[in-house]
């Protein structure tokens, strides 16, 4: 899942390690630049007298223009918005080439924003993507750039073809698609295939020469290069993806497997074998899993040893990783671990678990996955409901009941978060929120596949939440602490580009009703999310093929 930045791994107190991927670009600035402000417009709770579904879909739809005029008018053509301060921001990894534009496409395109759409498709072949005078992510501008344009490419010519304004428009969406991978491909131009992530324009496209790679970043790229292959008949795009990939199918040497489909975080570019055992569900590995499922959604005959690694992983994920809180042990985490010791941590980004669990469960009919995804998904809820703002945390931990608890890897709380922990099962890490998506992620899947009008509430509960609380100026913002005791929030003064593409589109398709695009109980999807929650059409036949 996956988000802004270069993943990170790092040691915390007790040499515990945390897995801290794809950071928000809020995360790397100081303190003393977040500020206290008030929301400048009503709360969304208060725009909501009765609970029918239509007005939570209007409601969302209103936060969505809200947000997005914001970005209009005082970030137009830049990355981000600054809506505390109303100004625009620029950063690595998304490289000034308007991400916030391309990552609501889809979204905007599904709720049916005609004028939105009209100024983002008039927006995209003005992009120079040639140009930039920051570090080029391969993994952020696939999932971002490539996956919202194949997104709105597939969707115009599709469902939503009567939104489309002219053929032109909707062309020059798999034209930009085509630029960008030509320019970043020299990624893969290593002697094991194992791709850079990092690149360098000065002004050719030239690789930075970092010596290893993450697993999510190489493990969650497939999907939108074979799907450029099978747009444009060049299959250039996907081979260059699935040698990469195919490292981390086969992984070496065999002992930085510690479980059996769980392995390490990173890879050596220049041999593609593993440098460690560390890993788990969290940032820095979460999307390889999330891909290895989705991608066999893509297409089953092709991909098929893809759902068979996905499968290992998660029988393993059930057997070795699942934990419960010694005060609550009716919740289930999933642990990571370095080798076979066990690290009982997680967090926001690891909460798009629970919801991949139930997708993989749906789409093989094995209700043993959808139900333990079903457990996470509560379990990740948790997180949420226990803070004061009632938004979950970045990071979290918990003691494990069945390990011993004087164990070096099973400290207990902090004195300061005791009770906290005995009521909640967890205590927090790392406070921030900056506009995660995973948890209303699981939320959507889990309704999909039970029907059950609980999962739409948490969802809204979760929604009016972040709304209350990180309303700001022209827009939202990412926020410093979620157990907030006094006062205003503090702000980070940045609106993330997943919040459109990701927040408000999970949000809205949890409320709306049946289409082509919601994912389908029986398993026969014909379109898949992405990591960045762009749809992506399923090769032509699949979804019929695989419909029970």
């Amino acid at each position: 899942m996956l988000h802004v930045g270069t993943p990170s791994i790092f040691i915390n107190f007790a040499g515990r390690p945390i897995a801290q991927g794809h950071q928000s670009s809020f995360s790397t600035r100081r303190a003393a630049d977040a500020m206290r402000l008030q929301a400048t417009w009503l709360p969304l709770a208060a725009l909501i007298t009765n609970t029918a579904a239509n007005d939570k879909i209007e409601a969302v739809r209103e936060v969505f223009k809200r947000t997005w005029d914001g970005y209009r008018e005082y970030a137009w053509g830049h990355d981000s918005l600054r809506p505390a301060t109303n100004g625009s921001f620029d950063d690595s990894y998304r490289n000034g080439w308007g991400a916030s534009a391309v990552d609501a496409l889809s979204t905007a395109i599904i709720m049916g924003e005609t004028e939105a759409v009209g100024h983002i498709l008039k927006f995209i072949p003005t992009i120079d993507f040639g140009t930039t005078s920051t570090e080029v992510s391969l993994f952020e501008t696939t999932i971002r750039y490539i996956g919202g344009l194949l997104s709105g490419y597939d969707l115009l010519r599709g469902p939503y073809k009567d939104m489309a304004p002219s053929k032109e428009a909707v062309d020059n969406l798999l034209e930009q698609a085509i630029r960008v991978a030509d320019l970043i491909k020299v990624a893969f131009d290593t002697p094991s295939g194992v791709p850079d992530n990092d690149l360098i324009f000065d002004p050719e496209p030239r690789r930075k020469g970092t010596p290893d790679n993450w697993v999510a970043t190489v493990g969650s790229l497939v999907l939108e290069w074979e799907r450029l292959s099978d747009l444009t008949g060049n299959r250039e795009y996907g081979e260059l993806a699935k040698r990469a990939q195919a490292y981390l199918l086969d992984p070496q040497p065999p002992e930085l497997e510690p479980f059996p489909g769980l392995v390490g975080s990173r890879v050596w570019v220049d041999n593609g074998t593993f440098v460690d055992a560390m890993g788990g569900w969290n940032g820095g590995t979460d999307s390889f899993y999330e891909y290895l499922i989705k991608t066999y959604i893509y297409d089953p005959v092709r991909f098929e040893s893809y759902k068979d690694r996905w499968v290992l992983a998660v029988e393993s994920s059930m057997k070795h990783l699942a934990s419960h809180p010694t005060t609550r042990p009716d919740l289930t985490f999933l642990s990571m671990y370095l080798g076979e010791t066990l690290f009982f941590y997680s967090g926001h980004l690891a909460c798009f678990q629970g919801g991949n669990f139930i997708l993989g469960g749906l789409v093989l009919d094995e209700p043993r996955y959808v139900n333990f995804g079903l457990e996470l998904t509560a379990g990740c809820r948790e997180s949420y409901i226990q803070t004061t703002t009632g938004i979950g945390p970045e990071l979290f931990t918990w003691q494990d009941n069945a390990t011993a608890p004087d164990a070096p890897n099973n400290s207990p709380p902090p004195e300061e978060y005791a009770d906290f922990y005995e009521k909640a099962g967890f205590w927090i890490v790392s406070p921030q929120y900056s506009l995660r998506p995973e948890v209303i992620e699981s939320y959507y899947y889990a309704y999909r596949a039970t029907g059950d009008e609980m999962y739409r509430k948490w969802a809204w509960d979760a929604f009016v939440k972040i709304n209350n609380t990180c309303s700001v100026g022209s827009g939202v913002s990412s926020i410093a602490d979620v157990q907030l005791t006094v006062g205003a929030p503090v702000f980070y003064d940045f609106q993330e580009s997943f919040w459109f593409s990701e927040v408000l589109k999970y949000i809205y398709l949890i409320l709306e009703d049946d289409s082509d695009v919601q994912v389908k109980r029986d398993g026969g999807d014909l379109f898949v999310y992405n990591t960045e929650a762009h749809p992506i059409r399923v090769f032509e036949g699949t979804g019929k093929r695989r419909r029970r």
